[in-house]
């Protein structure tokens, strides 16, 4: 390493402090440098001279990007990059690493929550008690059991596939869309493979989405989507918000086109307060952590430093989404 330490940039974070970062950096003659960043000028202002980029939401667009003087890698506290403009920063030669594995089980775990929820009414039922109620809350017919269900799953990558191990123990049918993984690979395992985007809506009583945010998958729930699903159907999204069409999501809930979603994930995010979504009685909401975990959240950040210290070191990084090799500068 150079005489004068390198700097480590952090842009943002939602943890109560960055000891762990400062852990593994600090004895490695390195700068650590944060700031949570509200505006592009203060990601410019931070970046500018940094060696190596963490960030989590903050949006490293191409205008942040081109003010990156001598970085070295832009890593990601997550597995989605959709915040980072990864096309731009290929083009400066930076690599741009994600976490793809830290929060596999907790994510698949809260899906199954969220399932289990809906098709149990276990909302309903406890605000039926609280109101000094017995009995059924809702009607017999939207108390389902897995078994009889079929379980669309869009995305089969770790966390997709994840959700299919849990969802055979309830001996539902499981189909599966995922246009990047062969129909063979699917095959082999106990889910079938779905036929197209529109067989998997129509056969499906619950849709789960575990798919990336990509220009191909950006508002792929919209109006007609949620027309070509089962009427009643139940819809879970733990993916991202931008893969739906807020308003039509919210209009298939009303007309009962939907009987219900569940969603940890939102576009904007947060949630507009007016927003009539948190009103839904037939809607369950988390605030964008299903993949939190103790152990997850030391993985995530453990991870990301030790990217960060690689790549200034010039070591070969891992989990490259953007096709630079490591040790490239622009």
């Amino acid at each position: 390493m150079n005489s004068v330490p390198q700097k480590v940039i952090i842009t943002d974070w939602t943890f109560p402090d960055l000891c762990i970062e400062e852990e593994i950096l600090s004895g490695n003659h390195v700068s650590l440098l944060s700031k949570q960043c509200k505006s592009a000028a203060d990601l410019i202002n931070l970046v500018s001279d940094a060696n190596a980029v963490i960030t989590q939401f903050a949006k490293i667009d191409a205008t942040v990007i081109s003010a990156m003087r001598h970085a070295r890698v832009i890593v990601r506290y997550g597995i989605g990059v959709d915040n980072v403009d990864l096309e731009v920063a290929r083009e400066r030669g930076i690599p741009v690493c994600n976490v793809p594995d830290y929060c596999i089980d907790e994510v698949a775990d809260h899906t199954l929550a969220f399932i289990l929820a809906t098709t149990r009414q276990i909302v309903p039922n406890t605000l039926h008690l609280r109101a000094g109620k017995w009995g059924i809350a809702t009607p017999l017919a939207s108390m389902q059991a897995l078994k009889n269900l079929t379980v669309g799953i869009v995305g089969f990558g770790r966390i997709g596939r994840e959700v299919m191990r849990r969802l055979l123990s309830f001996k539902c049918r499981v189909l599966v869309l995922d246009p990047v993984v062969p129909v063979t690979e699917i095959s082999k395992t106990c889910a079938e493979p779905a036929k197209s985007f529109d067989h998997l809506l129509a056969e499906s009583d619950i849709v789960t989405l575990h798919c990336p945010s990509t220009a191909q998958t950006r508002r792929m729930f919209n109006a007609p989507a949620f027309g070509k699903m089962k009427r009643g159907a139940i819809f879970i999204n733990v993916g991202r918000g931008d893969l739906v069409d807020s308003p039509a999501l919210v209009a298939a809930l009303q007309s009962g086109s939907l009987a219900a979603a569940a969603l940890d994930v939102f576009d904007p995010e947060p949630i507009p307060a007016d927003n009539f979504i948190l009103k839904m009685p037939n809607v369950i909401l988390s605030a964008h952590i299903a993949s939190a975990s103790p152990a997850a959240v030391r993985k995530l950040r453990e991870t990301a430093a030790h990217i960060a210290l690689k790549a200034l070191r010039g070591d070969p990084l891992p989990n490259v989404v953007n096709g630079v090799g490591a040790g490239q500068t622009s």
